[in-house]
């Protein structure tokens, strides 16, 4: 694989994850369990669609072939998008939300704060500048396991079945493959072994204060990133796309 096509594929599943996890996070805007949840979820959401519109734009830069933003993000098919199949799991109820919330973030502050030091002098750029927002849903959805975890009888039975139920999903963040080694052995991409050390601690530590038991780790859902995905990305996608698709040109 050359380096410009395999450049392209990994800042598109950095971007496709922002992009999907936004979308599903903005589906709670308006719907929050309090006034404090829906604002708090809605700014992640913005948060998480303004990463990935820099990062499609700097995308499609790499890639050269004339396509924008807008086209990477509404005109793409199901097996085009490269994000993991954690992000497209469905909302569920806000302890389910906040679950895959706080696997994802862990990963994801780890992730960008190595990215700072990539030889991509543009990937650093975005690194640097995202790190503050992605500090803060670091410590939101953490805040949150724990508030739930160690609450009432009730809010802990939902956050345990909500933990368990996204377990499976998380061990796709560190599953490495051809573009994942050829971007960290040019000295761009993140090591994904290096940070698994740092996410299993911060993942521990919060459930322990949270009275919530560890799931055991097993099976390993995964092939998001080589475009095989649930049936819930259709789902996804339908409902963003379809503006585009019956008003094609739009811009974002």
């Amino acid at each position: 694989m050359e380096n410009k096509e395999a450049l392209f594929e990994y800042v598109l599943r950095i971007a496709d994850n922002a992009l999907i996890l936004g979308h599903r996070v903005s589906e709670w805007c308006g719907h929050g369990p309090s006034l404090e949840t829906d604002i708090g979820l809605t700014n992640i959401a913005l948060d998480l669609v303004g990463h990935a519109r820099v990062l499609l734009q700097y995308a499609a830069q790499v890639e050269g072939k004339g396509r924008s933003e807008d086209d990477l993000a509404f005109l793409r098919d199901i097996r085009d998008f490269k994000n993991v199949l954690l992000v497209e799991q469905p909302n569920g109820n806000f302890a389910n939300t906040i679950a895959r919330q706080f696997l994802f973030d862990t990963f994801n502050y780890h992730f960008f704060a190595a990215l700072s030091n990539s030889k991509d002098e543009k990937l650093v750029a975005i690194a640097k500048k995202s790190i503050k927002e992605l500090t803060y849903h670091y410590r939101y959805s953490a805040e949150w396991v724990i508030r739930l975890g160690d609450g009432t009888e009730e809010s802990h039975e939902k956050m345990q079945e909500a933990l368990d139920d996204i377990w499976d999903y998380a061990g796709e963040l560190f599953v490495a493959d051809e573009v994942d080694a050829k971007m960290l052995e040019e000295g761009i991409g993140v090591d994904l072994e290096a940070i698994r050390p740092l996410w299993e601690e911060r993942v521990n530590a919060i459930l322990k204060e949270a009275t919530l038991t560890r799931p055991k780790d097993g099976w390993i859902q995964k092939g998001g990133k080589q475009g095989k995905h649930t049936e819930q990305m259709g789902l996804v996608l339908a409902e963003m796309q379809w503006m585009q698709r019956a008003y094609p040109g739009m811009e974002w």
